[in-house]
């Protein structure tokens, strides 16, 4: 079902299954001889959600190869690799905004990501998390069932971003006028190019000189025919998918077009960025290369933006 303006979802439909897939690829990236990242919370949350599909992949009972066709652009092996290398770029970042003396942080959309109870936070950070209501009922209780504890002061936010989530930030304790780590971790793909600029506008004017923020870039223009390559590559990793039992489709789910690219906005408005590519973190974690083909070359475009904001 095409996106509208006042959809809705939660763990096992639409955007909301995303943030299930995405943990089910945190589950797979963790295991191994000598796995990139440590979730041991992706594998069980996976469970809990209940969509079958997700929870034979996270398990190791559906293989990556089952799924994706050779040197797949689109497709759960590479997003697997690109899961593993995003994870550890946002783990980083929260631990370098922390060892500088940051001790407030907020997560944007943070789905079943579980930062907040994984993560050594430092002593007096409090962790803000913002997603829909019955997402982050979903995984408090869910975790909280688990025996898990947060490992800073976690407060949850329950409201969509298209509300306005600026105030209930505020409410539930958030104070704009100390240094703030935030991130918008695989989620502006999922905003019209407006909303992205609101929500980029919205973290500026809420942060103090010296704040932090990390997001996630991908292509700013598609060509027409481009843009039909790319939509026929996801028609086909969700067929792949739906012959599995599953049906996702990602086309639906994204807007693509023109918009304005992530870090130049962010650096017209104060920000000193550094950038780095997925070719170059996932070179330096030893793994493969997203092709260079006519339906990967724009996916091979996605950068990985952080920047501190100047006084």
């Amino acid at each position: 079902m095409a996106r509208t303006d006042n959809d809705t979802w939660d763990l096992a439909s639409s955007v909301g299954a995303t943030a299930t897939m995405v943990a089910a690829a945190r589950a797979i990236a963790s295991t191994g001889d000598d796995p990139l990242i440590c979730d041991p919370y992706a594998e069980p949350l996976v469970r809990a959600v209940g969509v079958d599909f997700f929870t034979r992949l996270a398990g190791g009972d559906l293989k990556l190869e089952d799924l994706d066709a050779d040197n797949a652009a689109v497709g759960m092996a590479r997003m697997t690799d690109n899961m593993a290398v995003r994870t550890k770029f946002f783990d980083e970042f929260f631990e370098d905004a922390g060892s500088a003396g940051i001790r407030q942080a907020v997560i944007l959309a943070s789905g079943l990501d579980a930062r907040s109870y994984r993560l050594a936070w430092p002593a007096g950070m409090t962790v803000y998390e913002i997603d829909q209501p019955e997402v982050i009922a979903f995984k408090s209780r869910t975790l909280a069932e688990f025996g898990a504890e947060p490992t800073a002061e976690l407060r949850c936010v329950s409201i969509d971003l298209r509300f306005d989530w600026p105030a209930a930030l505020k409410e539930a304790g958030f104070d704009p006028a100390v240094p703030t780590a935030w991130s918008a971790e695989g989620l502006l793909g999922y905003l019209p190019p407006e909303a992205q600029d609101n929500l980029l506008d919205t973290i500026t004017e809420l942060s103090a000189p010296g704040s932090r923020v990390a997001v996630e870039s991908g292509p700013t223009s598609t060509a027409p025919e481009d843009r039909e390559k790319m939509l026929e590559r996801m028609q086909e990793a969700a067929q792949r998918w739906r012959e599995h039992g599953f049906e996702l489709d990602f086309a639906e789910l994204v807007y693509i077009g023109d918009r304005n690219e992530a870090g130049g906005y962010l650096s017209d408005r104060g920000w000193r960025l550094t950038r780095r590519t997925v070719g170059e973190l996932l070179a330096a974690s030893g793994l493969p290369q997203l092709p260079d083909d006519e339906g990967g070359a724009h996916f091979s475009e996605l950068q990985y933006v952080s920047g501190i904001l100047e006084s």
